[in-house]
């Protein structure tokens, strides 16, 4: 059975649950703690691609782009794998992370993708990482529940 969906919004869960909202930004302010900015911007968008969250990829290219984010890391961040050396060490362990927490299979994240982002991350970093990914996520999965609106400019 085909599924059909629209993209008008449905229910403003920020408005009918602030606290949620609340938690949210709680949770990505201290998951942000320690992460390069630029770096946790590859991470939101990477995440809301695989997840197809358009409020999150409007939100997030455009910070980073503000934040001095080529344009050519942008436009081919969906295939960071098949851009040579584009992407630096510490990006493709993070990107490789980020995919493998995203899309969790059968046997979770890999031991060689958890180990390359170990060896890139100090602990601390590496926990912070694996926390913004998380996060981001959630804001996904809601974002996506509830057709969040692309706000127009």
């Amino acid at each position: 059975m085909t599924q059909t969906h629209t993209t008008q919004s449905r229910i403003k869960i920020y408005k009918t649950s602030p606290e949620l909202f609340d938690a949210m930004m709680t949770l990505s302010a201290a998951s942000a703690k320690d992460v390069d900015p630029e770096l946790g911007e590859l991470i939101k968008i990477r995440a809301s691609q695989i997840n197809r969250c358009a409020f999150c990829l409007d939100m997030h290219t455009r910070d980073a782009r503000k934040m001095g984010v080529s344009e050519q890391k942008l436009d081919v961040l969906s295939a960071w794998t098949e851009a040579g050396d584009l992407f630096d060490e510490t990006e493709r362990a993070a990107l490789a992370l980020t995919e493998a927490v995203t899309v969790l299979g059968a046997d979770g994240v890999p031991d060689d993708v958890y180990e390359d982002a170990a060896g890139v991350f100090s602990d601390r970093e590496l926990g912070q990482v694996i926390a913004m990914i998380v996060t981001i996520n959630a804001w996904n999965r809601i974002n996506v529940a509830v057709h969040a609106e692309i706000p127009r400019r």
